[in-house]
């Protein structure tokens, strides 16, 4: 007994016995996200990492970016070997998912996506099915959060003023410009997408559905003059505000807010929605809330554009906003369990609801939610809208045209016709030429 106690006491000084076990380090997942709009949004993004962190045990590294700034983290990350393990920023799919891809630089996640490919929607799915130049291959290098598209908006008490109901407004698409150019002041902001919306409207197609090319076809290069020549002339013919020409995406919100202008495009109804956040924002006054409510419920409308030139309805392209994992992030199988859950209905549908209508649904199941998408005319008319059908972007066919789009390649036709006066068609031509330099 007594050399068992020497033996003890000796184990005991020697730091053996009696030393607490070493404390194994909790995993770490290391996600890098947008800040979100608002504040609901961040709310259901934190709720769905929290239940992630208690379900798993892992915890998760947050860092949110402002949209203008997360690429530049990321390829910064990248050029260093040090990407997170999971990412999303609202423009990822507009400039770089599409090359990263093609580049190898994503991670083949079609393990997560084609167990649950019949809960999408049309067209969303299918724009993260991207080529990689080094397999030769495309599979799913990204998943789908969520979806924009293109609507309208319009103070219906300045639209009053004229005497003009909305629902009065034209429904033909030369009637309808006019109307605007002549009758009030509109503003035609973020360009880029609403410039592929007067193509959309001439039913132009800039390649094919393997990515293939068509601007060598006289009836694209006709479409695409006469899509130059509509959006251009409410410029050129001084309808517009004298600076909109300069403005940068969120100078049409600021002048629609200051009622500025009667009418703008937008790609969401952020235009809207930030007047029914405002009128729950507690620390506004109950005058300003009460405002933020009636300009929300009775003095702003949301809508579609009118029919095309040919008459028939407009069919809307859909951005769908894309997140990813980077083939060199270190903790790849969490960073997949994580998305996973992610994408679970509980957990997606909170996410998306949280941005007010902001953004629609990728799911089935989340636009049948018709107790939030019909609540209000706004949700109702961007389900309406999405519900006609949508078509996708070039870029998700082929990739070069992330590049066309970073280049802004629509915005210089524009600047050529409405400020340095050149011709559409001389316009258009050089459009054309540069489309087939970068993409051919």
């Amino acid at each position: 007994m007594k050399l068992l106690t020497k033996f003890c006491a000796a184990l005991v000084a020697l730091g053996i016995l009696g030393a607490a076990a070493p404390v194994a380090a909790q995993e770490k997942l290391v996600v890098w996200w947008v800040k979100g709009f608002y504040k609901s949004e961040d709310d259901a993004l934190y709720e769905a990492i929290k239940k992630f962190e208690t379900k798993t045990g892992i915890k998760v590294d947050l860092s949110q970016y402002a949209v203008q700034d997360g690429i530049p983290k990321l390829v910064s990350a990248l050029d260093a070997g040090t990407p997170p393990d999971v990412a999303y920023i609202d423009v990822l799919d507009f400039q770089v998912t599409g090359k990263w891809a093609f580049d190898g630089k994503l991670e083949d996640i079609s393990d997560i996506i084609v167990p649950i490919k019949g809960q999408f929607l049309p067209n969303t799915v299918e724009t993260t099915y991207l080529l990689n130049s080094k397999t030769g291959k495309r599979a799913y290098y990204a998943f789908p959060l969520k979806q924009q598209t293109m609507h309208i908006q319009v103070w219906k008490d300045m639209l009053a003023e004229i005497g003009v109901k909305v629902e009065e407004l034209p429904t033909g698409w030369k009637e309808y410009w006019s109307f605007w150019c002549d009758k009030a002041q509109p503003e035609y902001s973020d360009s880029y997408y609403s410039f592929l919306t007067f193509m959309d409207a001439y039913n132009v197609k800039l390649v094919d559905d393997n990515g293939k090319l068509l601007v060598s076809d006289p009836k694209v290069r006709a479409g695409l003059i006469n899509a130059l020549r509509d959006y251009t002339t409410p410029y050129v013919k001084g309808c517009t505000p004298p600076s909109s020409t300069s403005w940068k995406d969120p100078d049409n919100n600021v002048a629609f807010h200051n009622k500025t202008t009667i009418m703008t495009h937008n790609a969401t109804i952020s235009i809207a929605a930030k007047w029914f956040d405002d009128m729950n924002n507690t620390s506004l006054s109950a005058e300003q809330r009460e405002q933020a409510k009636k300009n929300y419920y009775e003095l702003i409308a949301t809508t579609g554009f009118p029919n095309k030139p040919d008459g028939s309805p407009m069919i809307y392209r859909a951005a769908v906003k894309t997140g990813v994992i980077f083939a060199d992030s270190k903790n790849k199988k969490r960073a997949k369990e994580f998305v996973s859950f992610l994408l679970q209905d509980e957990n997606l549908t909170p996410y998306v609801e949280g941005s007010l209508g902001r953004w629609y649904p990728v799911t089935k199941s989340g636009a049948a939610r018709l107790s939030f998408w019909l609540a209000d005319p706004h949700r109702t008319s961007v389900q309406r809208q999405f519900a006609a059908g949508t078509t996708p972007f070039e870029f998700t066919k082929n990739y070069k045209f992330t590049i066309l789009n970073n280049e802004n390649v629509w915005a210089k036709a524009m600047n050529r016709v409405v400020s340095e006066k050149w011709p559409v068609e001389k316009a258009v031509d050089e459009m054309i030429a540069r489309i087939k330099e970068v993409a051919g």
